[in-house]
């Protein structure tokens, strides 16, 4: 089964998908003021301690204050503060990393054990613990990674060497760690000169996320759009050597759109998602969980109700695995899987849901089936779902549904723009929301697309206050005079 991986940028949206097979998998959106700030480093203030709770606050320069637990402290500071059981004060300036971003109306979690996460290890500069990828079952290897970490150790810190690890060699390992060291050392002077709410330290994008997660020995080809990017992508792939699955895309259509993915990510703002066989499911999001509804559908079977019913489940479960991964949607999740007699039937399909959910790189933890078909299982929630991100709350029904976000909405139409130029067109027309107009203006989000690749073309934007935000028409035109209402506007 071949797997692709492909990275884009969007203004300062970054974007990156997991292809297997036909079907996409995975979809990484860091979507500006939305970013995902887990893994960052930042100076913080203590402002409050409750004992009670084993916890402080901390104000580190976002909206909200993070919690930092106990036992996220550095167990050697015990004795700065002997009237706390804590190991801090309010007042208190400490060195930070997000482990948990925030979500909704918490905030996140933070830890001062800090670590710097690698394509083959993990350093951990002030906590001195060897340990070994869990993934990593033999026991022999085990241990031979293990007396690699302890000759690799610096002194005070310690190392965990990640799954990838048992493919690298000693050469490639000790470059590693020497480099997550200098990244460590030069966090720390960054950090004596910044100010409370600094930003210290910079965890990766997406893309580089996705590399260092995915074990890139499985991937066939790596398309990336950006330059900048590239030339990031480049040079990391370069280290494991990997370089000749490298393709930069220079397509005339948009790269999402070109390989079928944009269609596949819109479909994420629907809650319907349609079965193969006819059948569909339909997610159903709360605050506390998210629930999953199987339906039949049109799906008629061929052989008696239990057969059809049973069938369906089964289509269900593998679909259900794929979702939660691809709409990267944590928490927990609860099944109403049509009601089946069978027992073997019941069991087959759990064991089936079980099987699918292990190729999620989240870990997730089935519990088991109810009497009434009900199923329920987690998956380790580690920052939004990917709903939240390319939608906003709707300003018109005051909230109580979603629109597509401002960013996401000029993305699909720079889709538009680009296809026509693909197709020969040298100007494009663009009827759309006032609103949105002034946003994609304000914004600048087509000022590298017109200075560079668009630089002889001409785009027309005729703004409409009475046009829902959602919709808009782009339109080729290869006139040399055109027919304008006198609102419309050149694009820059």
């Amino acid at each position: 089964m071949k797997r692709n991986m492909y990275f884009d940028y969007f203004g300062d949206d970054c974007f990156a998908a997991l292809t297997e097979g036909d079907e996409l998998v995975e979809f990484h959106l860091d979507a500006g003021d939305q970013s995902e700030i887990s893994g960052n480093i930042y100076k913080g203030r203590v402002v409050n301690v409750l004992n009670g709770m084993q916890a402080a606050f901390v104000c580190f320069g976002q909206a909200k204050n993070g919690y930092l637990y106990a036992g996220d402290m550095p167990a050697e500071a015990a004795a700065a503060n002997s009237d706390s059981r804590l190991n801090v004060k309010i007042g208190d300036e400490v060195m930070v990393q997000v482990t948990k971003s925030p979500m909704g109306t918490k905030g996140a979690r933070l830890s001062m054990n800090v670590s710097f996460v690698g394509k083959n290890l993990i350093y951990l500069p002030a906590t001195p613990f060897l340990g070994v990828s869990r993934k990593i079952c033999e026991e022999e290897e085990r241990e031979r990674l293990l007396e690699c970490a302890k000759k690799l150790a610096f002194e005070g810190g310690g190392l965990i060497m990640r799954t990838h690890s048992r493919a690298a060699n000693f050469r490639q390992l000790k470059n590693e760690a020497k480099y997550l060291r200098e990244i460590y050392l030069s966090a720390l002077e960054t950090y004596k000169n910044a100010e409370v709410g600094d930003l210290v330290y910079r965890a990766a994008d997406a893309h580089i996320k996705l590399l260092r997660d995915v074990d890139v020995d499985g991937i066939d080809k790596i398309y990336v759009a950006d330059e900048a990017s590239y030339k990031k992508v480049e040079r990391l792939l370069k280290t494991i050597s990997q370089k000749n699955k490298l393709v930069r895309y220079t397509g005339a259509r948009e790269m999402f759109a070109q390989f079928g993915l944009e269609e596949e990510i819109y479909k994420l703002v629907k809650s319907r998602v349609e079965l193969k066989s006819g059948a569909y499911l339909c997610f159903d999001k709360t605050e506390a969980l998210t629930a999953i509804d199987v339906n039949t559908g049109s799906f008629t079977g061929e052989n008696n109700l239990e057969d059809t019913v049973f069938a369906t489940n089964i289509l269900a479960a593998r679909e259900i695995a794929r979702q939660v991964r691809l709409r990267n949607i944590g928490g927990i999740v609860v099944v109403d899987f049509i009601d089946m007699q069978s027992e073997e039937h019941r069991a087959a399909v759990i064991s089936e849901l079980e099987n699918a959910l292990k190729e999620d790189r989240a870990k997730c933890n089935v519990v088991g089936m109810s009497a009434l078909g009900l199923v329920q299982f987690t998956r380790k929630k580690e920052k939004k779902d990917n709903l939240s991100l390319i939608t906003k709350p709707c300003p018109y029904c005051k909230g109580s549904g979603s629109v597509l976000s401002d960013s996401y909405l000029a993305y699909r139409i720079k889709i538009a723009i680009k296809d026509l130029f693909a197709r020969g067109y040298e100007n494009a027309i663009v009827e759309l929301n006032a609103g949105i107009f002034a946003m994609i203006v304000g914004k600048h989000y087509f000022s590298g697309a017109v200075a560079g690749e668009w630089r002889s073309k001409r785009i027309y934007m005729i703004p409409h206050k009475t046009f829902h935000e959602e919709y808009f028409t782009v339109r080729g035109d290869n006139n040399t005079v055109l027919t304008l209402p006198d609102n419309a506007q050149l694009l820059y």
